[in-house]
């Protein structure tokens, strides 16, 4: 059996696929139980976060495998398969251990070094292990990977570059001010009372704004984290601290009301559906500021047939294409030197094309049917539009915000329209990604690179050295029965044998087996803990001619022990 992990990340898809495939609570557990319930499955796990869904599993069969994952990934996320594949990646065996130890130190989060992802893999593996999904070598996985987690964070300076979300999406919404006097005595809304939220209404707490109001489904929720809220911020904590935060909870249904109130909400749900519409936050600006608020238009394209700059065409080796202009780095057959040509060009150019070359080397069938499909297309609009940087957009000022709108929730709690709101401005997973992709990374970040490698070696060799303990087990076992039959057999030939003499023959028999067997069992461990070393388990089967069905059922044993493990 190996591991694999099937997924998607903000690394590898938009944030409009990740919205739309995101997974809640009870599709988590649909897909967990029947991922285990195929073929290929022995164990699984799920770990999905705001930017994240990745389903791990122990297979026996990599393309079954990969082929299976894929598919049930596709049906509990409602995304088709063909959409869903071309953003999947597939990690097996090391480098799937590599993967998820380098998402535990926060070196894959979309905020590198965030600390929050350890929580979320805790919650993982409790999730699989409440559902009876994940054996030996899964809670081995996120063990080690829990672990490896806490010893980056403690032993390097990643938390240093690393932030979580929430304080980066503050950063955002800060606009380069620091986030403590842009905060302070702002009135914040927190939709939301889970781990997000919580946190969320504890870092807006801290950074010293003047009221929090948590709204939830569940109101008892709510009020539980307003109170909790009061307790540790209601008041000065240390001489000097000024902290005075007012905290309350209200119902869902007071949302449209309070955010009328507020400078800054934060919404974190696990809604399907939008929290918070564009109307709604259009009529709280405008019930902020008293005048109708104004969208901005949406991107507009290009208008089709305006006039387009002349391209000069060239003659050589018969190419009717000035092969000088074309772009650094394209085909001279592709879209981009194609631009600006009229129909009848590229019909010669299509001929030129699927014709051969001056060494007479024939093209790519490929390239000759996509200059003939632009030659189509040149024949109704004239000519291909030339591929060039397009001119700034003039943007009209927009008034300065005062509604303030972090979106952590995926899918959006937030519709998105309302990046357009005058008087508004949001920022939602999508627009953090944009910002982390220029976001500096820490000087600590090779350091904990080093550790993740280092992890991934000690959690191999520990894995191939486990292989082998069913079968030294099971060896420990037969030399047991062995001792035990020629005990019986001398109590049979000596029956006036006292209990002591007994006793001490039982004794020492028993010492001569473990001094027999341990060197080379203990050597054996070693030797299988090294790469390759999986044949000495079959060589050790071998020579003693242990039973299969004894080495299965001891391993049968440890792997439903693993399942009812709970994590760390």
């Amino acid at each position: 059996m190996s591991l694999l992990v099937v997924g998607l990340s903000h690394r590898s898809a938009p944030v409009s696929v990740l919205e739309r495939a995101s997974l809640n609570a009870d599709a988590q557990n649909k897909l967990l139980q029947d991922t285990v319930a195929a073929e290929p499955a022995a164990e699984a796990a799920v770990l999905a976060t705001c930017n994240r869904i990745e389903l791990y599993a122990d297979v026996d069969k990599f393309h079954a495998g990969v082929a299976e994952l894929s598919t049930l990934l596709a049906q509990h996320s409602g995304v088709g398969l063909e959409e869903l594949t071309p953003h999947l990646y597939v990690h097996y065996e090391d480098r799937a251990v590599h993967h998820l130890l380098s998402v535990a130190c926060g070196l894959d989060s979309m905020v590198v070094g965030e600390g929050q992802i350890l929580g979320q893999i805790k919650d993982s593996l409790a999730r699989a292990q409440d559902l009876h999904t994940a054996g030996r070598l899964l809670n081995d996985l996120f063990q080690q990977a829990l672990r490896v987690g806490k010893r980056a964070h403690s032993e390097t300076g990643i938390d240093r570059a690393g932030q979580s979300l929430v304080t980066f999406g503050l950063e955002q919404l800060a606009a380069g001010a620091e986030v403590s006097g842009w905060a302070r005595g702002k009135k914040a809304l927190v939709i939301g009372a889970g781990s997000m939220s919580s946190l969320a209404a504890a870092t807006l707490a801290r950074a010293g704004v003047a009221e929090v109001v948590v709204a939830n489904r569940t109101f008892e929720r709510a009020e539980r984290l307003a109170h909790l809220l009061e307790e540790q911020y209601g008041r000065g904590l240390t001489e000097g601290d000024d902290t005075d935060v007012v905290a309350r909870a209200v119902p869902m249904d007071a949302v449209p009301a309070e955010l009328t109130r507020a400078d800054v909400a934060v919404s974190c749900t696990g809604a399907t559906g939008l929290v918070l519409t564009v109307d709604a936050v259009a009529a709280a600006v405008e019930g902020r500021t008293g005048e109708p608020v104004e969208i901005a238009a949406a991107p507009v394209a290009p208008v089709a047939g305006a006039p387009l700059p002349p391209t000069s065409v060239g003659t050589e080796d018969g190419c009717p294409l000035d092969l000088s202009a074309a772009q650094s780095g394209f085909s001279v057959m592709g879209e981009a030197a194609v631009a600006g040509l009229d129909a009848a060009a590229l019909e010669q150019h299509g001929a030129w094309a699927a014709g051969g070359t001056a060494v007479d080397q024939p093209r790519e069938s490929a390239d000759a049917d996509l200059i003939s499909a632009l030659a189509a297309t040149a024949a109704t609009a004239g000519r291909v539009p030339e591929m060039r940087r397009p001119e700034p957009v003039h943007e009209v000022p927009r008034p300065e915000p005062v509604l303030f709108l972090l979106d952590l929730a995926m899918p959006r709690d937030i519709d998105a329209a309302a990046h357009r709101l005058a008087g508004a401005r949001l920022v939602d997973i999508e627009s953090l990604a944009e910002a982390s992709a220029d976001a500096p990374m820490a000087s600590d970040v090779d350091q904990v690179r080093r550790i993740v490698a280092d992890e991934v070696a000690a959690f191999g060799a520990a894995q191939r050295a486990a292989t082998i303990t069913p079968t030294v087990v099971a060896l420990r076992s037969m030399a047991a029965e062995v001792v035990a039959s020629e005990i019986a057999r001398l109590e049979g030939r000596l029956p006036a044998l006292d209990d002591k003499h007994r006793a001490e023959i039982t004794q020492t028999v028993r010492r001569v087996v473990d001094k027999l067997l341990h060197a080379p069992t203990v050597r054996v461990k070693q030797l299988a803990a090294e790469p390759g070393g999986a044949g000495y388990a079959d060589a050790l089967r071998t020579l003693f001619d242990l039973d299969p069905e004894t080495v299965a059922s001891v391993s049968r044993a440890g792997n439903s022990t693993e399942k009812n493990r709970g994590p760390a």
